[in-house]
Parts: C-alpha cells; structure tokens; sequence
C-alpha cells in the first residue's frame, strides 16, 4: 500500500497544510480517534476501494475521496471507526445476513491489511493494537433498523461496539429527527432493543432520534453507562433540526459520555459555503463551556454524504484542527481529550 509516512517529513507536512511545527508535533503526540466514518457505503453501492489512495474531488461533492487506508494512515490516525449504514429498502428479514455480510467484508479488508490496520472492539484490544503500531479499527452500524427483526439478533454482531439507535427513516425502534412525529419515542421494541445492547455491551449512539426518542433511551440506560452522540451539531449554535439543545448536552455529560461535532457545513452555520474549521470549534466551545471539555470528541461523518469545512479537504488535513485549537489558547490536554481521549474514556466504561 503507497502512502507517505509524514512523521518523517513533519515539515513537508506542516508545509502542506499551513501550520506551526509546534502544532503538528501536538498531533502526532495525540490518539486521534474517528467515531463515526462512513466509507464502506460507497465500497458496497460503487465497488469504492479504500485500499487505493484517491484524489480529492473539487467542487463540493459530499461523498467519496475523504478516507481510504493510505489517507487513514497518511493522518497517524490511531482508530478509526467503520460504519455500516442501514439500507431501509432491503426486506426485514434479510436485513441481518446483509449486515453479516458487511462485518464480514470489513474485517477481510482489515485483515488482507493486517501490517498497518487491527479489528478490535473494547479498551483493550485498542491498547493491543497501538502497542503494534496499528490503526485500531472498530465497526458499528449506523441504523438499528438493521437488524430490527429480533433482538436477540444482536448475539450474532459481536464484532458490532456501536450502534446508531435510529438513521434518516421509521423503524421498529423509533423515530429520526428528520420525521415530524414529535411525539412518538422509542417503541416497546426499541426499549427492549436498548435493553439488550445494554447487556451485549454495545454503545448507544442518539445521533439522528428525535428528541423523545432520545430521553426514552436515557430513562432505561443505567446512569453509569454512558452514551454518544457520535455525530452531530449544536442547538445553542447553530439553531436547526438536525442539532442537539443544552438540555441534551447536560445529559450526554452527566453521563460521562460523549458528543461529537460533525463536518457538514449545513450542520454548523448558515453560511455553508464559507464555513471553516472554526465552524466546527465553535460547536465544541458551547459544549466546553456548557458542561467541560471532557464531553466532546471529534465526529467527523467522512463519506457520509457531507461536505467538509473549506479548509479540510480529507482526513489528512485533521491537524488543521490542533492549530486552530492552540489559536484559540486550548492547553494540549485539552486537545488530547478532543482529539481521541475522551471517545476512549467511553469505549473503556461501555465496552470494556
């Protein structure tokens, strides 16, 4: 696989990207975590081969080109998480042997690619694959609706560490915030689906349900195991549907869990066309000041359909962020925590 290995051409990199040395050393001296990366998508609807370096594409096409293996690499990430999105179009009781042979692509990826990616689920496979050098790679689905057939299903993934509760569309478990059924939160089965990811030790992901859905989901987890909002934006912010209020916030963190901060211009200001990295600091400052910052992580939603801030053309661009950070005067504990160690915090205390 043919990529450059910039830790031994830091001013090459930081060259490229515009940044302080100083600020490209915090980088590489950080666990740079992606919770939420859509790639795998665009490898089942377009054949997309992530084991192959792709260009970037100009002119704002959301999709396609923002990861593959050589850019996750080229980017010193330490994990990475690959989301399988649920297709509502397939019948329901097909849905699970799709979803089986989607974890089953994955890790033959990962393994053809062993010399530099490692699958792993809890705390400890993490720490196992950094000691080999390896970019740790989780997989999560990103829609229960995908094998909402029968919860004991949920015994079949036990590669899965997390799942997105609800995606754009209705299910059997509940209701996204893109429908207007304000009223309707999880259902019985979606109580009972919360209930066995609890015992299965899968993380819970409230990005995308709507807002009763949401607290439903909280009044059944146990208040010592903590949730994710991997992917989203702020109320307080940037005031639109597909954002989470303060109140949501507060009860993400009194959880001791974690809310990252997706990449979608539309998601982060109303000028989308203008919108840069700042953008997306903005959205992690409300929720530092709000509740701390040890709540808050990336959360990119990279081939997911989504734009990228002007300044961040793909995933190798991420040490963009550090700068920006130290521009703001965040310490370089802080931005370790966004950067990867508060994710890992809630992997440790949910998965083990």
């Amino acid at each position: 696989m043919k990529y450059i290995d910039y830790k031994k051409y830091p001013e090459l990199f930081a060259k490229k990207l515009g940044i302080s040395k100083e600020a490209l050393e915090l980088y590489f001296d950080c666990e740079v975590i992606d919770p939420h990366t859509v790639s795998y998508i665009w490898k089942r609807v377009f054949g997309y081969d992530l084991e192959k370096k792709h260009k970037y594409r100009p002119f704002g096409i959301g999709f396609l080109n923002q990861v593959d293996f050589p850019k996750t690499l080229e980017a010193n990430m330490a994990g990475v998480v690959w989301d399988i999105t649920t297709n509502p179009l397939h019948h329901e009781k097909n849905r699970l042997e799709i979803i089986r042979r989607n974890i089953d692509s994955i890790l033959s990826d990962l393994n053809k690619n062993s010399d530099n990616f490692q699958f792993v689920r809890t705390y400890a496979d993490y720490l196992e694959a950094r000691k080999n050098n390896k970019v740790a790679s989780w997989i999560s689905i990103q829609g229960g609706q995908g094998i909402q057939n029968n919860v004991d299903d949920l015994d079949k993934i036990p590669e899965v560490h997390r799942i997105t509760l609800v995606h754009f569309t209705h299910s059997k478990i509940g209701v996204s915030n893109f429908e207007t059924k304000k009223n309707e939160g999880l259902s019985s089965f979606g109580k009972n689906f919360v209930e066995k990811m609890i015992d299965n030790k899968i993380m819970i992901d409230l990005s995308h349900i709507n807002r009763k859905g949401f607290f439903n989901a909280l009044d059944i987890i146990p208040k010592d195991i903590p949730v994710s909002v991997t992917h989203s934006g702020i109320k307080g912010v940037f005031d639109i549907w597909r954002n989470i209020d303060d109140e949501q916030i507060k009860a993400v963190a009194e959880r001791n869990g974690s809310i990252g901060i997706i990449y979608e211009p539309r998601f982060l200001t109303i000028s989308p066309s203008q919108c840069t990295t700042y953008d997306v600091l903005d959205h992690m400052e409300y929720v530092i000041k709000l509740v701390g910052d040890d709540h808050v992580t990336l959360g990119s939603d990279y081939d997911g359909f989504i734009n990228t801030p002007k300044d961040l053309k793909d995933i190798t661009y991420q040490p963009i962020f550090v700068q920006k950070m130290l521009e703001r005067g965040w310490s370089a504990e802080r931005i370790k925590k966004i950067m990867g160690l508060n994710f890992l915090r809630v992997i440790k205390d949910t998965n083990g």
